[in-house]
C-alpha cells in the first residue's frame, strides 16, 4: 500500500498555545493541498516542549485541550489522518498523541517511556501510558509512539511490531548536542531493521531557552536507507511510502517471530482516502553538516529564537578586542542581522591599543554600530568612594573585578534604557574555573558560548571566517594571547593551565564523568588535574547565577549539571 505522508517539522513556542495552533493549521492546509493521507507533528506540538512547570497550571492544561478540539473541528471533512502532540489531562497528565480524522479525535496514545535524565524531567510531571496503540489505515498497520519510546529496547514498538505494524510514527522533541544526529540516525536505522518496519520520525526544530532542537526529521527504511529532512530550519517533508517494503522484509527475514508474544494493544481503524494524484518521489539526499558548521547553526538558531520568542529586537554586548566577544558578535550578526547588534567598547587605562584596534576592526568588518564608553572616570570615582573603607589595604583582585562590574553596569543600563538584550561572552572553560566576574562580565540575559570550551571557540571562529571567505574576525584576535586585561600584562595562562590541556581535563570530568585519578591515568599531570578540578568545584556558586546559555554538548552547565554549592566531596 502506498501512503502519502507529510512530516511537519515546525518551530513551536512553549506556552504560545494560540500561536502553535495557528502553525498547526497552516501545516494541515499545506498537507491537505498536497493530498497527504497522513500528517505527523512533533512531540507536545500544542504546548511546545518542554513546558516544565506550566504543566502544574490547570488553566494551561485546559487551554491545551480546547486547542486540540478546535484543531479537530477544523479538519471536519478532511480525509488526512493527523497525529498531533498534546497534554492529555484528566486527574493525571500524560505526554500524548492524538489521532485526528475527519473532525474527530479517533484515538489517544499516552507516552509509556518517560525520560528522567540529562535535561529531561518528564517523571516530575507525567504519568506513563499503559498500552501501545496500533492504527489500521486500510492495509497499513501503523504504530504510534513518542520520542523516548523508540530509544528503549523493550518499549511499545516491540508490541506494535508483533501486532503487525509495518509503519511506525514517532513524534519527537530531541534536543541537539554535537554530532548527536549520527547517533540518532543509527538508532532509527537499527530499529527499522530489527523490527522490519518503516519508521517515520518527526523532530521539533528551534530554540527554547538553553535548548536547541535541530529537526532532521527522517524516514528510516528496513533496507538501510535514510531519507533526511532539513537541519535547524522548518520543513514540510512530503513523500509516498510503500508499506509493503516492511511486509516483504519481515517475510524474508522473519525477525518478529522471535519476539515475546505477550501483546496488549489498543487499536483504531481508519478508512483511507482514495488519492488519484501522481506520486511524490522522496528525496534521499541527506543534509550532513560538519562538526563546526552544525555548532554554528545551533548557536545561530539559539540566539535568533531566544531574541524573537522573548520579544527583543536588538542585542548588545561588550567588545574587548578578544576572541570570545568577537565570536559572539559575529554569531549575533549571522542570527539576527548587523542592524540589530550593538557593540560597546569600554576601555580603561589598562586596555591596550592593540585591543582597541581589534575591537574597532571587528565593528567595521561586521558593519555593526559601535559605541565607546571609557570607564576610567567611573573607576576613579568608585575607588575614591571606597577609599575610606579600603585604607591600609593593597590592590588585589577587588580592583580588577570593579572594572568588570562597571562594564556590566553600563551594559545593563543600555539594556534598561533601550530594551536591548545583553549577550554575555564567557565560555565553558571560564564558567568551569570561575574565570569570570560575578555581576561583571557574567551580567546579562543570555550566555551564547556557555557550553563551548575556549579551544572550540577558536575553531568555530576560524570556520566563520572560512564561510565568509574573508576575515570577519580580525587575524590579530587569533594570534594574541588571551587576556581579561584587568591588570597590566595579565594573561589567562597566569592563572590557568594552557587551554588545550585545561579543556580536555574539564571535558573528561564533566562530559565523561572521569575522576581525577582516571584523568591522571590518561596522561595528565596530577597537580594540573587537581588544580583544575578544585577551580571547578569552588566556582559552583557563580554558575548558579549565570544566565541561560545554549546547550551544544552532551552535558552542559544547567539542567545537565546539578551540583550542590555546599559540597565537601
Amino acid at each position: 500500500m502506498i501512503v502519502r505522508t507529510a512530516l511537519a517539522q515546525i518551530n513551536t513556542t512553549v506556552g504560545d498555545i494560540n500561536g502553535n495552533k495557528n502553525k498547526i493549521i497552516e501545516a494541515i492546509d499545506q498537507a491537505t493541498a498536497s493530498d497527504s493521507e497522513i500528517l505527523l507533528f512533533p512531540e507536545l506540538t500544542i504546548t511546545g516542549y518542554p513546558p516544565e512547570d506550566l504543566l502544574l497550571n490547570t488553566g494551561f492544561l485546559r487551554e491545551n485541550l480546547a486547542a486540540l478540539k478546535e484543531i479537530a473541528n477544523y479538519t471536519e471533512g478532511s480525509k488526512t489522518m493527523i497525529v498531533l502532540g498534546f497534554v492529555d489531562f484528566s486527574n493525571e497528565i500524560y505526554n500524548a498523541a492524538a489521532v485526528i480524522h475527519s473532525g474527530e479525535i479517533r484515538a489517544v496514545y499516552r507516552k509509556m517511556s518517560l525520560p528522567n535524565y540529562s535535561v529531561f524531567d518528564e517523571r516530575r510531571y507525567f504519568s506513563p501510558g499503559s498500552h501501545p496503540l496500533l492504527a489500521r489505515y486500510g492495509e497499513a498497520n501503523i504504530g504510534i509512539n513518542i520520542c523516548e519510546d523508540l530509544w528503549v529496547p523493550s518499549g511499545p514498538i516491540n508490541e506494535q511490531a508483533i501486532g503487525g505494524a509495518n509503519l511506525i510514527l514517532n513524534l519527537s522533541a530531541s534536543p541537539f548536542s554535537g554530532m548527536k544526529s549520527k547517533t540518532r540516525s543509527a538508532l532509527l536505522l537499527t530499529r527499522a531493521m530489527e523490527y522490519s518496519s518503516i519508521i517515520v520520525y518527526v523532530n521539533l526544530v528551534g530554540g527554547q531557552d538553553d535548548l536547541v532542537f535541530d529537526g532532521r526529521s527522517c524516514v528510516a527504511m528496513p533496507d538501510g536507507r535514510l531519507l533526511l529532512g532539513k537541519a535547524f530550519e522548518e520543513d514540510m517533508i512530503l513523500l509516498d511510502i510503500d508499506t509493503d517494503v516492511s511486509t516483504r522484509y519481515n517475510l524474508f527475514e522473519g525477525k518478529r517471530k522471535d519476539y515475546s508474544m505477550q501483546v496488549s494493544l489498543e487499536e483504531v481503524s481508519i478508512t483511507p482516502s482514495h488519492r488519484q494524484s501522481p506520486s511524490v518521489n522522496p528525496d534521499s539526499s541527506c543534509q550532513e553538516l560538519c562538526k563546526y558548521d552544525e555548532l554554528i547553526a545551533a548557536l545561530e538558531i539559539g540566539i535568533r529564537d531566544y531574541v524573537k520568542k522573548n520579544g527583543f529586537k536588538k542585542v548588545v554586548l561588550g567588545l574587548s578586542g578578544g576572541m570570545d566577544s568577537s565570536l559572539v558578535a559575529a554569531l549575533a550578526v549571522r542570527a539576527i542581522g548587523n542592524d540589530n547588534v550593538k557593540g560597546v567598547m569600554m576601555p580603561s587605562r589598562i586596555t591596550s591599543g592593540e585591543s582597541k584596534r581589534d575591537a574597532l576592526e571587528l565593528v567595521n568588518n561586521l558593519q555593526i554600530e559601535g559605541l565607546e564608553i571609557p570607564i576610567d572616570d567611573i573607576m576613579c570615582t568608585t575607588l575614591s568612594t571606597l577609599e575610606p573603607v579600603f585604607t591600609g589595604t593593597s590592590e588585589d583582585i577587588t580592583e580588577e573585578n570593579l572594572q568588570a562590574r562597571i562594564r556590566g553596569m553600563i551594559l545593563m543600563a543600555l539594556s534598561n534604557k533601550f530594551g536591548w538584550l545583553v549577550l554575555i561572552t564567557g565560555n565553558k572553560s571560564e564558567m568551569a574555573t570561575g574565570y569570570a566576574t560575578l555581576y561583571g562580565d557574567m551580567a546579562g540575559g543570555f550566555a551564547v558560548l556557555k557550553d563551548l570550551y575556549k579551544t572550540q571557540v577558536y575553531r568555530i571562529a576560524e570556520r566563520i571566517n572560512e564561510l565568509a571567505k574573508r576575515d570577519m574576525i580580525p587575524r590579530n584576535v587569533f594570534s594574541k594571547a588571551p587576556s581579561a586585561e584587568l591588570r597590566e600584562g595579565q594573561k589567562d595562562q597566569d592563572s590557568l593551565p594552557p587551554y588545550e590541556i585545561l579543556d580536555e581535563i574539564l571535558r573528561l570530568h564533566i562530559e565523561e564523568g572521569q575522576s581525577a585519578e582516571e584523568i591522571v591515568l590518561e596522561g595528565f599531570e596530577r597537580d594540573t588535574v587537581e588544580h583544575s578540578l578544585k577551580l571547578l568545584r569552588r566556582s559552583e556558586y557563580k554558575r548558579k547565577q549565570c544566565p541561560p546559555g545554549i546547550k551544544v554538548s552532551k552535558r552542559a552547565f544547567g539542567k545537565d549539571w546539578r551540583m550542590p554549592i555546599t559540597n565537601h566531596y
